[in-house]
């Protein structure tokens, strides 16, 4: 079993969430906080193809804040999924629509922070290849001879692991 269908199972066999609302309320509550959550991370994309980053990761603490709200509501509407397909299915459908402006949002600012990330270790990479670089010395001493041999930087570690 891999591990998404460990967490449906999971999910399933866990006791049921009940709804914080009448469905309609939940459902409209849950559209308006994920309408709030593309609207944030589409500005700190908008924020990070800037380069205006100090900015963007201001965003963080509310994007955090309205997906945390998100995933508890669409936890519980997971778990009434029966109820709202007998009493709402509009809403569901409408959910769903949603739902695919989220991912589509996501993949873009994903691909946003893979783009800044490659850049920002090409320029630490080759700042660290020109600090590594010997010089030559271009001045000569009182005796005619090149003078003190200049050293050069030893390197600079970059962590490519995340």
């Amino acid at each position: 079993m891999n591990p998404h269908q460990l967490r449906a199972q999971t999910l399933a066999n866990s006791p049921p969430i009940p709804l914080p609302g009448e469905p309609e309320e939940v459902c409209a509550e849950a559209h308006q906080t994920l309408t709030r959550l593309v609207d944030v991370m589409n500005n700190e994309t908008t924020l990070l193809r800037a380069g205006r980053l100090l900015e963007a990761s201001e965003l963080a603490a509310p994007k955090a804040e309205l997906a945390q709200k998100y995933v508890g509501l669409a936890r519980a509407i997971q778990h009434n999924t029966k109820l709202l397909k007998e009493n709402a299915p509009h809403l569901l459908v409408e959910l769903q629509k949603h739902q695919s402006a989220l991912a589509t949002q996501m993949a873009d600012t994903m691909r946003v922070l893979a783009t800044a990330k490659s850049l920002s270790e090409e320029i630490v990479g080759d700042v660290a290849a020109k600090l590594g670089q010997v010089q030559k010395p271009k001045t000569y001493g009182g005796n005619g001879a090149a003078a003190a041999k200049v050293q050069s930087f030893q390197g600079v570690s970059i962590n490519k692991t995340s």
